[in-house]
């Protein structure tokens, strides 16, 4: 029997980011559903189902975070996911190019299960899938295998 897929939401405003993280995630050939949203406001409205927005469910195991985003950025959409009881477990990842000290302390502030500086290459991108896979069958959210 094969394992359910697991599912990950990507908030990303960059397209070339976006497609690149598609494109390790394809290439390591997981077992997964990608949803994918552009700003907070959206991702939230995903989680929720709220404005027309379809809800993601089951709930995504996993948050992929960009900090640098129109809209909502990151920190303030990671200040209304822990507050909020219905999505405050979800794991997050931030992905950013911000290398500031004070978004690092300030994102995990917010619990976030890891901060990663965005890589320029795909090589670089499968390697961080590749900790996520790890990751995913630690904590047993389910075997992307």
């Amino acid at each position: 029997m094969e394992a359910k897929p697991i599912s990950i939401l990507h908030i990303e405003d960059d397209v070339v980011d976006a497609m690149v993280m598609e494109r390790a995630l394809k290439k390591l050939d997981l077992n997964y559903k990608l949803f994918k949203a552009t700003n907070g406001i959206e991702a939230l409205e995903m989680l929720r189902g709220e404005n027309g927005k379809a809800k993601i469910d089951p709930l995504p195991k996993i948050i992929l975070l960009d900090l640098n985003m129109p809209k909502m950025n990151g920190i303030e959409f990671l200040k209304e996911l822990r507050a909020d009881p219905k999505l405050r477990h979800i794991a997050v990842f931030v992905m950013t190019t911000s290398s500031d000290e004070q978004d690092r302390t300030e994102a995990h502030n917010f619990n976030v299960a890891g901060y990663m500086i965005k890589p320029l290459s795909l090589e670089s991108y499968t390697s961080i899938i590749s900790v996520l896979n790890a990751y995913w069958k630690i904590t047993d959210l389910g075997s992307p295998d």
